[in-house]
């Protein structure tokens, strides 16, 4: 009741139609909500935008600039098995440690080698 009493005062006072309306106050809150994955410098994390209308230009251009910079064709209308392979890359690339002397503030991957002397490093405390 309180949507279509909103809905009948915005198409009365300022013309602007049902639809148009919902797909605005749509895209509003999925972006709140990815802006809730990532708080701070130090996060990182994963919106999948599931819903194929999220592969249509008109739709997709009213996200908030910061969100759209970071959605990148390749990622658009992903089969299931192609969405996890990109999750799975991601989170790879991510759980790296970050070495700010070492290699520039750039993230670097850890070899095999890495990863001994770091369990031997960890058994020996």
């Amino acid at each position: 009741r309180i949507l279509r009493a909103r809905l009948e005062y915005l198409r009365e006072t300022f013309q602007i139609k049902e639809g148009d309306f919902l797909t605005f106050d749509a895209l509003r809150q999925a972006a709140q909500c990815v802006g809730r994955v990532i708080r701070s410098k130090a996060d990182y994390g994963m919106m999948i935008f599931a819903d194929k209308r999220y592969s249509r230009h008109d739709k997709r251009s009213k996200l908030p600039g910061w969100i759209l910079s970071h959605l990148h064709d390749a990622h658009l209308n992903l089969s299931t098995d192609m969405a996890l392979h990109t999750a799975r890359e991601f989170l790879r690339r991510m759980a790296q440690p970050y070495d700010k002397a070492g290699s520039g503030g750039k993230k670097t991957l850890l070899t095999e080698e890495d990863l001994q002397d770091m369990a031997r490093d960890a058994m020996e405390m």
